[in-house]
């Protein structure tokens, strides 16, 4: 296991292995719990999006792809530097929010930091949720802001060799369908996939045992989730891995992949186990593990060192898959 942090888990009686807060978050054990409910998820979707004011080397602004058959037009938010140039890396992203909510705003302090850090250009997909919009929507309009971006690539100012997909939890386990899709079609080809924390597996609401110290992400949230977006029954036959990815069975020739978890992340057994079969079939995996860290940490304590350390080591993942020997401007 790479960029694992160091232990925070203590053995309690009977021989037991306990973890416990990271020492740098101790704090999230006031965090309260939150629990979706259809009334709740359909206030967060319609609270207007707010972004951060960009820094005046970073230009944010959204774009919208055209609507096709099915599908209605798409926004996409677009962070590039201000210095144009026509070979700059894409990241394309997903954001999180459990597949019932979330925008690219979101996450925007992390996207400016890769064009920061990067001299990238980051696309991020402002994909329809569940449960008015279940699968496929999502991965339909991962996919279509993808073309776009590649069939965009001179005016974004992008080099179309070098793409790598990502996303957070939900946007997370939808970067990792939409792999498995563009390897299936052989059109593109990404060098990297980021997960941080990848929703992953439907299958996870029917395990009794979960991590100790959990926050933000409980099981009902998954259940609520995980059941609006398929439309079904989690954890029921006839789910595919275009919609669970961990359903796959073969993933042979898949691009290198980066995830990133917590110990005490709900996720963080299922996010184990697609490393694990990644890797089994040959796959290139970085995986790296927090010590007692909770979903979304790196967002809610954004300020500590062990934030701060999760996002330098995906844009260190991302440098490399892109060649780049260090900070870019």
């Amino acid at each position: 296991t790479g960029g694992v942090g160091r232990s925070h888990a203590r053995v309690a009686a009977g021989g037991e292995t306990m973890t416990t807060f990271h020492s740098e978050l101790r704090a999230g054990r006031f965090i309260p719990p939150v629990r979706l409910s259809r009334f709740f998820v359909e206030m967060m979707q319609k609270q207007r999006p707010t972004g951060v004011v960009p820094p005046e080397d970073v230009l944010i602004e959204d774009a919208f792809v055209p609507a096709s058959e099915g599908r209605p037009a798409l926004r996409v938010r677009v962070y590039r530097p201000s210095k144009a140039r026509p070979d700059r890396p894409l990241v394309y992203w997903m954001h999180g929010g459990g597949y019932v909510y979330g925008n690219p705003e979101m996450d925007d302090t992390q996207s400016i930091g890769k064009v920061r850090d990067l001299g990238a250009v980051v696309v991020s997909v402002d994909y329809r949720v569940a449960p008015k919009n279940p699968y496929p929507a999502a991965l339909d309009d991962a996919h279509a802001g993808l073309e776009w971006a590649i069939e965009n690539a001179e005016m974004l100012g992008i080099d179309t060799t070098r793409i790598a997909v990502g996303g957070v939890s939900a946007g997370g386990g939808l970067a990792a369908a939409l792999v498995l899709k563009l390897h299936d079609e052989g059109v593109i080809t990404p060098l990297l996939q980021v997960l941080v924390y990848p929703m992953l597996d439907d299958r996870s609401v029917l395990r009794k045992h979960h991590p100790k110290n959990m926050r933000v992400w409980l099981p009902q949230n998954n259940r609520f989730g995980w059941r609006a977006y398929l439309a079904a029954e989690p954890g029921s036959s006839g789910i595919t891995d275009y919609q669970a990815p961990a359903r796959r069975h073969d993933f042979t020739g898949l691009v290198p992949a980066w995830i990133g978890v917590g110990t005490t992340d709900l996720f963080h057994d299922e996010d184990l186990e697609y490393a694990r079969q990644l890797k089994a079939a040959g796959v290139s995996c970085s995986l790296h593990v927090v010590e007692g860290a909770f979903h979304g940490f790196d967002a809610i304590f954004r300020s500590t060192s062990v934030a701060q350390e999760f996002e330098s080591r995906q844009r260190e993942a991302l440098r490399e898959a892109f060649g780049l020997a260090g900070p870019k401007g």
